[in-house]
């Protein structure tokens, strides 16, 4: 299990995941999820994705070694689009399915889905979110953040204090906050929880961050939000039974 965020902000885009993959409670390893395809001064695009871990590499190794390579079907940096890319992870993935699924599903699911992220010269800011069959939705400001994987825990916060006018710092602390929840529900999300803050017209991965599980920022995070949360709580008013 995974948790990756996709938010779709008025000054640019927040992505971030977890690290954690494990086949079982005795073998738990971590793995990023975030995989970067930039172009300097050209385009940025970046993919998160969730389910099974062997889908998910195939499809992100396929898609790294056809960039720059001219390959039409599978190179990102020739995508006239975010929408064009999204086609393109799209098409890997039915590929990479319809190769493997076969063999895969007497063990296990063998389904995977991404979101991307990012810009190209020309065209705003856009997010998608790929779907296992391949096809994909596009975010708005209406629609403010897109998830996948372990979705429903870090859910309610985002709905009770996103907008689409948000700023990028305040969405970040929101997304921690969503992680850290996720966490505490669900075992099978865990750090390192890699984070980057996108600027529209950058073109550029200037911010990005992991955070550990001993990172003294999230730790500090976890127990003001504890205890606020206990203060609130304690000032509201007694249910009249």
């Amino acid at each position: 299990m995974t948790y990756c965020l996709g938010i779709f902000l008025e000054r640019g885009l927040l992505l971030a995941s977890d690290s954690r993959t494990n086949a079982g409670v005795d073998q738990i390893a971590t793995v990023s999820k975030l995989a970067v395809f930039a172009t300097p001064d050209e385009r940025l695009m970046t993919v998160l994705s969730a389910g099974n871990l062997a889908t998910t590499q195939a499809v992100i190794s396929a898609l790294r070694q056809a960039y720059g390579s001219g390959d039409m079907q599978r190179d990102l940096a020739l995508s006239s689009s975010l929408f064009d890319a999204a086609q393109k992870i799209g098409d890997c993935l039915r590929d990479v399915l319809a190769r493997e699924a076969s063999f895969v599903h007497p063990y296990g699911d063998p389904s995977a889905s991404f979101l991307l992220g990012g810009q190209i010269r020309g065209e705003e800011r856009r997010l998608f979110q790929i779907y296992s069959a391949g096809n994909f939705m596009e975010a708005s400001e209406r629609t403010p953040f897109l998830q996948i994987g372990e979705t429903k825990y870090g859910k309610p916060i985002l709905d009770r204090l996103l907008r689409h006018d948000t700023s990028l710092e305040e969405a970040a602390r929101l997304t921690l906050l969503s992680f850290d929840a996720t966490m505490r529900s669900n075992l099978s999300v865990g750090a390192p929880i890699d984070l980057m803050l996108y600027e529209s017209g950058s073109l550029e991965a200037r911010r990005m961050r992991s955070f550990d599980e001993g990172d003294t920022y999230l730790t500090r995070l976890r127990e003001e939000y504890a205890s606020g949360l206990t203060r609130l709580v304690d000032a509201l008013p007694v249910p009249e039974l």
